[in-house]
């Protein structure tokens, strides 16, 4: 099965979840194939569908002072951070030829960060009962995803030099205690995000049975009907 990848460079998140939520819909239509896109956001938290108030640290107009969105959304999960330096995945899938196995699929995309964290020097893994991928006790990358009539949009973001105190304003993904960590704090060398999205590619058509086949942003853009403002490489 071909599936068509882009990396998106940085992009409005408002402009993101415009784009995924259109070809989200012009999947379950039959419009356009399977999509990987990647990119990277502003500053930026998002509330999921099991988000809880406490898990919000700063009231809104704390964060706006900081120049920090915030946005409510349909995915799955509780509160995240988004930033710079912070890899973003949004496949939007059509799970019917994967048996509609919305466990599998989550296994499969953490496996996918598990490979691209390996590709960089980095031994991460998942632990029992929580979604994401971990070193140690810390987390190095979440997931949260939305399904539609059986077709994905929203993912994962695998932190590869993200500013780590951004996550102070938030319980991550609701888990008290729990540290974030990224690629450049384990390593101490930050690899490109272009970079860390290539090396997202060879296991993400390896554990999701696809063909990924490069296309323009400006492709998807257009299949979307959006066009984004301020996105950069």
């Amino acid at each position: 099965m071909e599936c068509l990848t882009a990396h998106l460079g940085r992009v409005a998140y408002a402009d993101a979840l415009r784009l995924m939520r259109a070809l989200g819909k012009a999947r379950q239509r039959g419009e356009v194939p399977d999509l990987l896109l990647t990119c990277e956001h502003e500053p930026v938290i998002t509330l999921g569908r099991g988000a809880r108030p406490e898990h919000l640290l700063l009231p809104p107009e704390a964060l706006a002072a900081r120049g920090i969105g915030l946005y409510e959304v349909e995915r799955g999960g509780d509160v995240t951070y988004h930033g710079p330096g912070q890899l973003l995945l949004y496949p939007i899938l059509d799970l019917t030829r994967l048996g509609r196995d919305l466990h599998a699929f989550l296994r499969s995309l953490e496996r996918v960060l598990t490979d691209a964290a390996a590709a960089f020097g980095v031994a991460a893994a998942t632990r029992p009962g929580l979604t994401g991928v971990w070193v140690g006790e810390a987390k190095l990358a979440s997931i949260g995803i939305h399904v539609s009539r059986w077709v994905t949009w929203h993912g994962a973001a695998l932190n590869v030099s993200t500013d780590l105190d951004a996550f102070a304003a938030v319980v991550p993904c609701g888990l008290p205690g729990v540290r974030p960590t990224s690629l450049a704090s384990l390593t101490g060398s930050a690899p490109s995000l272009p970079n860390v999205a290539k090396a997202c590619r060879s296991p993400f058509a390896r554990h999701l049975a696809c063909r990924l086949l490069p296309v323009a942003p400006e492709v998807l853009w257009a299949a979307a009907g959006a066009v984004p403002q301020g996105a950069t490489g």
